[in-house]
């Protein structure tokens, strides 16, 4: 059926027609095993294709050589065993009709002396990265032969390995550092002026473009504007991008700025509380000066924006890579009109933070990513059907109830707030992270879609689930803050939850005591910061919030360094007391030093995680058939629950999310999938 949606309309590059204009752009999701695009990582680009994306592209940074070791789980492109893996992929998704390419990179400085190998990581000069903290070596000319030799190669076996075309990666790797006068101070003919700064990158080109013919694509992912002190500018960076389509590109992948630190990656990748698609208007002057297709991702996550963009000729081809990290379907459902039903991208960048906190990228609110071979994205109705009821409607409960839905079970929620959300609702009271409310307000309509009778305002006991007659009860209560640590004044303190409700104030110095280390704390500092307050952040940890990477961190920073936080580390509250003029005095010590040290402070607000709201499922337990226990077995299998301790009980009783223990959005909705889906 013909289609007038702009982003439904194909395109073709060279010999390559796309069957729409909708692309996931290179990224490592770090799925790679030993260096290699496995089944694991086949399963998830092959889930896109399937989902009816145009182009796939792999290899987030796909490494060349060995003296370029992987940072984040890069696939190994100097390995001739790629290509077998490549294969298969590229096969596959061909198959479902998109297309695949792959970027390749020399990382250069971006990655760690201490890693792979141990050979001595190169840039054009020995100027440390900040981020990954390598010293590098200066690449001699040696290095660079071998280097253009690697490219050429990596390039072929892509080539072999059935793929459409590669895209050579040039932001904050090995290529740039020659191209921007911020990173190559070399006095020899590849440093100074523009022309020698660009002799490397075309000579890399030139080579790729010879090893591989003149029909396979080649691309480049550039900064064409690094916009800093003394980088690269937009003029020169044209300048060079003349040059390198004459030496070979057919087409340019656009990037902003630069990535040597948390704070300017987040600039290039932005996060939650950013305007959406901030360098559209860059990326449609690009494309104004230039002769080749051009794509650009950055923040594109709704279909408004991203049709917007591709209507007005603003780019030829869209990335929208998050956004299919959150919902691999996305081009499916718009072709099929049900755009209200995508899964959104609520920007937390999780996607990217997961892969440094735990291996590898997840969605934070979408379990299924990076598991497609063993957990469906699609979910297909039950043989039978069996009433459910649902304590809870915060992520892990309003997740449960929408998979018991989809599977066509009779489903009541009780949720004892007015309005779904839980702890989620809590943690969007900070106006930067508002977006977090896409979590909740997607599942309310799943679960209205599929007939969930959600019940707000409601504090359910046990009559109210045996009313039911239900055959499993899901307990998803949550948690509530824990100030059980404190040796004295625990209710002198107030919780991060009083103060992102709006429910605590406090005028005067705040001390905000965190050892947690995730955002909860972090929350709190910022809205009491931004509101006006003399904040002092006090962790037990060496080191600031350690489960906030580093794509969120800079926010919370930026709101530090601007209202004057102050920062305490290695230190823990041990106690609070009332002093005779009102005020609080926290008294604090450290793990390093046999001594105590006073605060005097106008309030104390703690984060300490929660504990669990359990008192209903403590209730249940004698009246289920299972007392609550969880065959592991099989919910690691995906199969049924068939424990039986209690034959006399009434229903299967289960409890998920922070009614189990205090975790993240994460583990909540993949407790509720894995545990549901069966059911």
């Amino acid at each position: 059926m013909r289609t007038t949606d702009p982003l439904l309309q194909p395109f073709t590059i060279k010999h390559l027609t796309l069957r729409n204009r909708v692309v996931s752009t290179s990224h490592e999701p770090a799925f790679a095993d030993d260096g290699l695009p496995k089944d694991r990582y086949r399963a998830y680009h092959l889930e896109k294709a399937r989902g009816g994306v145009g182009l796939t592209m792999i290899g987030g940074s796909a490494v060349v050589s060995p003296d370029s070791p992987p940072s984040f789980g890069n696939v190994r492109l100097h390995d001739d065993e790629v290509v077998r893996w490549l294969r298969p992929l590229a096969d596959d998704v061909h198959a479902e009709g998109a297309a695949v390419m792959c970027q390749i990179t020399h990382l250069g400085r971006r990655t760690s002396n201490y890693a792979g190998d141990w050979l001595p990581v190169l840039s054009a000069s020995p100027l440390r990265e900040p981020a990954h903290r390598a010293f590098p070596k200066e690449a001699e000319h040696w290095d660079l032969d071998r280097i253009v030799r690697d490219y050429a190669d990596a390039a072929a076996r892509c080539r072999d390995g059935h793929l459409d075309g590669v895209e050579i990666q040039s932001y904050g790797h090995f290529l740039d550092s020659f191209l921007s006068p911020t990173t190559n101070q070399r006095r020899d003919e590849f440093g100074g002026s523009l022309e020698h700064r660009m002799a490397f990158p075309r000579r890399v080109i030139r080579a790729v473009r010879e090893a591989v013919g003149p029909e396979f694509l080649i691309g480049i992912r550039m900064s064409l504007d690094e916009d800093r002190p003394g980088g690269l500018t937009f003029d020169d960076a044209l300048i060079a991008a003349r040059c390198f389509i004459d030496d070979g590109i057919d087409f340019i992948s656009t990037i902003r700025g630069s990535i040597e630190s948390d704070a300017t990656l987040a600039k290039v990748i932005p996060s939650m509380g950013t305007p959406a698609a901030p360098f559209l208007e860059f990326t449609a002057e690009v494309k104004r000066r230039l002769d080749v297709p051009v794509m650009h991702a950055a923040r594109i996550a709704d279909v408004a924006t991203a049709r917007h963009a591709v209507r007005e000729g603003l780019l030829d081809l869209v990335g929208m890579t998050r956004a299919q990290i959150a919902d691999p379907h996305l081009v499916a459902k718009i072709a099929a009109g049900e755009e209200d039903r995508i899964r959104p991208c609520v920007g937390a960048s999780y996607c990217l933070d997961a892969i440094y906190d735990s291996g590898d990228t997840k969605c934070i609110h979408n379990p299924a990513t990076g598991r497609e071979q063993w957990l469906p994205h699609t979910i297909t109705p039950a043989a039978g059907r069996v009433k459910a009821v649902v304590v809870g409607a915060g992520p892990a409960g309003l997740e449960a109830a929408r998979v018991l839905g989809e599977r066509g079970h009779e489903v009541v929620v009780f949720e004892a707030g007015d309005v779904p959300g839980g702890q989620v609702r809590i943690a969007a009271s900070n106006p930067r992270r508002r977006d977090l409310l896409g979590i909740v307000d997607w599942r309310v309509g799943e679960c209205k879609r599929h007939g969930v009778d959600i019940r707000c305002g409601v504090l359910a006991e046990p009559e109210d689930i045996l009313a039911e007659a239900p055959e499993v009860v899901v307990i998803a209560t949550g948690g509530l803050p824990d100030l059980t640590f404190l040796a004295e004044g625990g209710d002198l303190v107030a919780d991060t939850w009083d103060v992102l409700t709006g429910s605590v104030r406090p005028r005067g110095p705040v001390l905000v005591y965190d050892d947690n280390g995730a955002y909860p704390g972090m929350d709190a500092a910022e809205v009491l910061a931004r509101g006006g307050a003399a904040i002092e952040y006090v962790t037990p940890e060496r080191t600031l919030a350690p489960d906030v990477g580093s794509m969120n961190s800079p926010a919370y920073l930026k709101a530090f360094a601007e209202h004057g936080v102050r920062v305490t580390v290695a230190h823990r509250l041990r106690s609070v007391r009332r002093t005779g003029d009102g005020s609080l005095t926290a008294t604090l010590s450290s793990d390093y030093a046999d001594a105590e040290f006073e605060r005097v402070v106008a309030a104390v607000v703690v984060e300490h995680g929660t504990l669990p709201n359990d008192d209903l499922y403590r209730d249940l337990l004698p009246r289920s058939t299972n007392l609550g226990e969880v065959d592991h077995p099989a919910l690691l299998g995906l199969g049924p629950q068939r424990v039986v301790r209690h034959p006399g009980g009434r229903f299967r009783l289960f409890r998920i999310g922070d009614a189990v223990t205090s975790r993240n959005i994460h583990a909540a909705t993949f407790d509720a999938l894995r545990l549901c889906l069966p059911i």
